[in-house]
């Protein structure tokens, strides 16, 4: 972290002239189970992971906001006056667009003054690892400390993800932002998205010998697009169909009436998602219970699910999981909104050379292009850094 905290500071100080205020920081995330859920008011188990991207922020005398980052060349300025969905576009809708949402949460966006913010990451791109939220969320606590908003972290994660749904356009739940704000060292947050309670859970990996391996495919994808929105429409219907609220409110035991009513596409959607839901609380007691290591199965069911009812995986994460499930993993499943970005898997350290190994030639046989594969912590959540 000391390297990209001093590369930053002095990309701030070097394009805006003078020195920042501060440093705030917020971490990507990997969600452990529980996919597509957040936004069917369900459960999900993610945790925070040790890549961040960290932002310098000053404060103005006027009331412009400007922002840069060491991913693109422009510098984005705007007038607060003028910040609106419609008015911000491209990669600044998620530095700009969590100050916009701020103002619907309270913030006088006619009072406070200006910002110049200066971005750089370690979270890797499209690869489902969240670097978005990671972005809205060191930039909401950074401008909630300058600003003396006074909000708290569940929501200063609402302010994120009204960002992402409004101003960059992506119809997401809330987890990323959750996680990222709420995340705690060697730990998952066990968040229900309907009442957004969050709790704690121990995750117990270096205890049990195991560790959480990354395997991004490489295949970016985008929430904004299409397929993401297609799968929540669908969720939506079947909750609509079934006459419930959402799909919180459906249990395995309401299948088989729900196979009755609905057509075949909406049925396995929904099926993903009560599934699902279901496998987060199994999941949650497992680890509770027996440890990290029984949850192999779940992990596994999990990709099922989402390859062949939810219909979100692609061969890139097929052939990942497949791999790793082969070459000694407890358990493996792709991770995040699907169509393309990573796969992660659970494994025991002497194994892990091997499986890496594994990984790369499968890849290179099918004509793929080289993975990344790497390992990563539950790290704690969004700060300001010294």
């Amino acid at each position: 972290m000391t390297d990209i905290r001093d590369d930053v500071r002095t990309g701030f100080a070097a394009l805006y002239g003078y020195e920042p205020s501060g440093l705030w920081s917020a971490p990507g995330r990997v969600n452990l189970i529980g996919e597509h859920t957040d936004y069917n008011e369900g459960f999900v188990l993610p945790l925070a992971i040790n890549r961040r991207t960290v932002i310098a922020l000053g404060l103005r005398q006027d009331r412009v906001a400007r922002v840069a980052s060491d991913f693109a060349d422009e510098v984005v300025q705007i007038d607060l006056s003028a910040l609106s969905p419609e008015t911000v576009h491209g990669w600044a809708a998620y530095p700009l667009g969590v100050a916009w949402a701020l103002g619907q949460h309270g913030a006088d966006l006619a009072a406070v003054p200006g910002f110049d913010v200066y971005i750089e990451s370690d979270v890797p791109v499209g690869a489902g690892l969240s670097s978005s939220a990671a972005i809205e969320s060191a930039v909401a606590l950074a401008l909630n400390d300058v600003w003396q908003l006074g909000l708290d972290r569940p929501t200063l994660a609402r302010v994120g993800q009204l960002a992402e749904n409004r101003v960059v356009g992506a119809p997401t739940g809330i987890m990323d932002q959750s996680a990222s704000l709420l995340g705690q060292k060697d730990s998952a947050v066990f968040l229900d998205c309907r009442s957004l309670e969050a709790q704690i859970v121990d995750l117990g990996f270096d205890a049990a010998g195991l560790v959480l391996l990354i395997m991004d495919t490489g295949v970016s994808h985008s929430h904004a697009t299409g397929g993401y929105a297609e799968r929540r429409a669908s969720c939506e219907l079947g909750a609509r169909e079934l006459g419930v609220e959402s799909l919180r409110d459906v249990g395995v035991d309401d299948l088989d009436r729900a196979r009755a009513i609905l057509d075949d596409i909406t049925f396995r959607r929904v099926r993903h998602v009560v599934t699902e839901n279901q496998r987060v609380l199994d999941t949650v007691r497992t680890l509770r219970e027996k440890g990290p290591a029984a949850i192999g199965d779940l992990l596994d069911a999990s990709h099922v699910s989402m390859r062949d009812d939810f219909e979100i995986s692609v061969p890139e994460l097929d052939l990942a999981v497949e791999t790793a499930q082969s070459n000694g993993a407890l358990g493996a499943r792709m991770t995040g909104g699907g169509f393309g970005g990573a796969a992660i898997a659970l494994v025991r350290p002497d194994d892990l050379s091997r499986l890496q190994v594994a990984i790369d030639g499968a890849f290179a046989e099918h004509g793929y292009g080289q993975p990344d594969t790497f390992v990563v912590t539950a790290a704690q959540g969004a700060s300001r850094e010294p």
